[in-house]
């Protein structure tokens, strides 16, 4: 299959997607710094509680609510489970990490 020439309307096409692609990039990146600050935050309220960093029940919650998005959303849910396990573990160590 050879390539579409450069001003194809194909190219433009893909052009554009990726832009799309690129944009949507940025806004995960951004909605993981909200969540990363959020993090933060809930690690600052469990010192202040004295409550533990690691709550096992609630992070297998949240990969279990994610899963059931995915699944609802059409999206593989064992993928899905495996990026929220990332996610959850940085959020823990932006927990962990903003001790004074």
């Amino acid at each position: 299959m050879t390539p579409a020439p450069k001003g194809s309307t194909a190219a433009k096409e893909l052009a554009h997607l990726r832009e799309q692609l690129a944009a949507l990039d940025a806004e995960c990146v951004d909605l993981l710094a909200r969540r990363f600050e959020l993090a933060r935050q809930v690690g600052t309220q469990k010192r202040a509680a004295g409550l533990a960093m690691l709550d096992a029940r609630r992070e297998a919650h949240v990969i279990a609510a994610a899963a059931k998005h995915a699944r609802r959303v059409g999206l593989p849910e064992e993928d899905v489970r495996n990026i929220f396990w990332q996610i959850v573990s940085m959020s823990r160590r932006v927990q962990q990490n903003d001790a004074p």
